[in-house]
């Protein structure tokens, strides 16, 4: 049976999946928390810096920015994109490849990233990232 559990910032792990260009930190996952229906961490992107092009499998997601502001890239060649700022929620749905980018030269992007399921991560190659 689960219980309930604080997670420390000290305790959160990047021994999770990874996307270049960005940082992904845990916090409630299988291994913290045994929960195997969510998997909640930070996100973390230096300025300037766009992610790789990548997608989650069959998990949705949302990201909520708390500091910066991101360009939201996504569809299969990338060709729509959306602005997001602190405060904002975005929503990806399952397989939906999609790209983050910093739209600062000097601040970094952070968000709290929330999935259905595990923190599934695919890196695609897709012509014109960036």
């Amino acid at each position: 049976m689960l219980e309930l559990r604080v997670i420390r910032a000290s305790a959160l792990s990047p021994d999770t999946a990874q996307t270049p260009g960005m940082t992904r930190t845990a916090a409630v996952d299988r291994l913290s928390t045994g929960c195997e229906n969510l998997w909640v961490g930070l996100a973390t992107i230096a300025p300037g810096i766009a992610s790789g092009p990548h997608h989650h499998g069959d998990c949705d997601s949302v990201v909520c920015v708390t500091a910066g502001h991101i360009r939201m890239k996504f569809g299969d060649s990338l060709e729509k994109s959306e602005h997001a700022g602190p405060g904002d929620f975005v929503f990806i749905p399952a397989n939906m490849v999609h790209q983050e980018i910093n739209l600062s030269e000097a601040e970094p992007v952070e968000t709290i990233v929330v999935r259905s399921g595990d923190n599934i991560v695919v890196n695609v190659d897709v012509s014109g990232a960036g």
